[in-house]
């Protein structure tokens, strides 16, 4: 047939819309979190991940937060000086929404199956004078540290994103480029052109 076009290949347009602070989160999804904790220990936290608190208002966990505002509180008590702000891309799993004092599952919810907890804003918990959201991850692996989001120190914060960078320069796809710290993404053969492509790719074209 005269002008007939043969292609092959794939443009992956990805979806900007954040979820906000007020709205629950979906099992299984990724989402960008905050996560403040002393400027001295953030050096550490980049290099080998987070270590999770013992207890806390969820039980054992990493505590984090898609509200910044409420990661800035964090830790309290301290100069905004010796604080920093993470930003994060997290991996929730199964999430069990924690709303009330003395909720069944307040402590025990990865005992039951869950991977992270969940207060939701204006909830009715008596000890988050705020209002806002908060999170408990329990496993470490789920979270990965993609920025700074607020350090006083111009040079640190600089000196910080330089190792971010680095450390995911170091486990990323070849094709894709993202973070496979979790494990190699599955590369296979074009059936068409014979290239190796990797599903997470933005774009295709066979040549």
């Amino acid at each position: 047939m005269a002008g007939k076009v043969s292609f092959s290949g794939w443009t992956a347009v990805k979806d900007r819309k954040s979820l906000s602070a007020d709205q629950d989160p979906t099992s299984g999804r990724e989402y960008t979190m905050y996560h403040g904790t002393y400027l001295k220990n953030a050096q550490n936290i980049i290099n080998n991940g987070f270590v999770p608190s013992k207890d806390g208002l969820l039980g054992a966990g990493v505590y984090i937060s898609r509200n910044i505002e409420k990661a800035k509180c964090y830790p309290p008590k301290t100069d905004k000086n010796d604080k920093v702000v993470f930003k994060l891309k997290v991996r929730i799993g199964k999430v069990k929404k924690i709303d009330c004092d003395n909720h069944p599952l307040q402590k025990t919810w990865h005992q039951n199956g869950y991977d992270c907890a969940w207060v939701p804003p204006n909830s009715n918990i008596a000890t988050i004078k705020s209002g806002r959201e908060e999170d408990c991850v329990w496993d470490p692996k789920r979270i990965t540290v993609i920025g700074v989001a607020c350090c006083v120190d111009d040079n640190k914060r600089k000196e910080l994103r330089q190792l971010i960078r680095s450390q995911r320069n170091t486990s990323a796809c070849h094709l894709c480029h993202q973070d496979t710290s979790d494990g190699d993404h599955d590369v296979q053969t074009c059936w068409v052109c014979g290239d190796k492509i990797c599903p997470f790719q933005r774009k295709h074209v066979c040549p």
